[in-house]
């Protein structure tokens, strides 16, 4: 089985040409994604290691960890998205390597990275444990890597669905659905699973009336954990 959902490709491949609108449908990102970056390079520092950015969109983070020094490998099975990000790196001239591949076949190459990122993804895939678990094949040894999503619980039905995508419109309709959404102790375990190291998990805070972004031990909607290989 592939694990991926074709609708959910279509999807932001449909939204493709917004990517890089800072005020457009991807504006949560994009004010996001210095918090994003800043938090890995401050754990470990990017300059000359050998990135890869999972589920990469149209390479608003591969871009950023490119800009610290990091060589980056940036995948998506997304075509829309996937050809933006390739003209973005063209006329920034930064050499990024996005490459239209899964995780898991990725992980069939024998191919290692000191970091990995996989952000904003596994709640848009059928089986997200396999994704983390493609991870761990992919990390060097002492590599880290790092997940951001969202809990599944009534204040993020409310909140990062009902209130981003129907009330405020800062997000597309049907960008999450509640079902696929993921709990800390879900993820906890798929790393456990998969035989990383669990070391940190931080909430985000997005409020998008004063377009504020910020990191917080409040992890009931947005979060991140960052894992190493053991």
């Amino acid at each position: 089985m592939n694990n991926f959902d074709q609708n959910e490709l279509d999807k932001f491949s449909k939204l493709a040409d917004e990517w890089w609108d800072p005020n457009g449908k991807f504006k949560p990102l994009h004010l996001i994604n210095p918090l994003r970056s800043e938090y890995i390079s401050k754990k470990i520092n990017l300059e000359g290691l050998d990135v890869l950015d999972i589920g990469c969109g149209g390479g608003i983070l591969a871009e950023s960890l490119t800009k610290k020094g990091a060589n980056v490998t940036a995948i998506d099975l997304a075509d829309g998205p996937l050809n933006v990000a390739k003209v973005r790196a063209q006329k920034t001239k930064l050499n990024i390597n996005y490459q239209k591949i899964s995780s898991s076949d990725l992980a069939e190459t024998g191919q290692k990275y000191d970091v990995i990122t996989c952000l904003e993804m596994l709640e848009h895939v059928p089986e997200p444990n396999k994704v983390v678990a493609d991870c761990q094949k992919l990390l060097k040894k002492d590599g880290h890597v790092f997940f951001s999503t969202i809990n599944r619980n009534l204040k993020s039905l409310m909140l990062a669905i009902f209130g981003a995508e129907y009330i405020l419109n800062i997000l597309p309709r049907g960008t999450h659905e509640y079902e696929k959404l993921i709990k800390p102790s879900e993820l906890k375990n798929f790393i456990d699973v998969a035989n990383l190291e669990f070391k940190e998990i931080i909430g985000m805070l997005y409020l998008p009336f004063l377009d504020i972004a910020k990191l917080t031990n409040d992890t009931s909607v947005n979060y991140i954990i960052h894992a190493t290989q053991k």
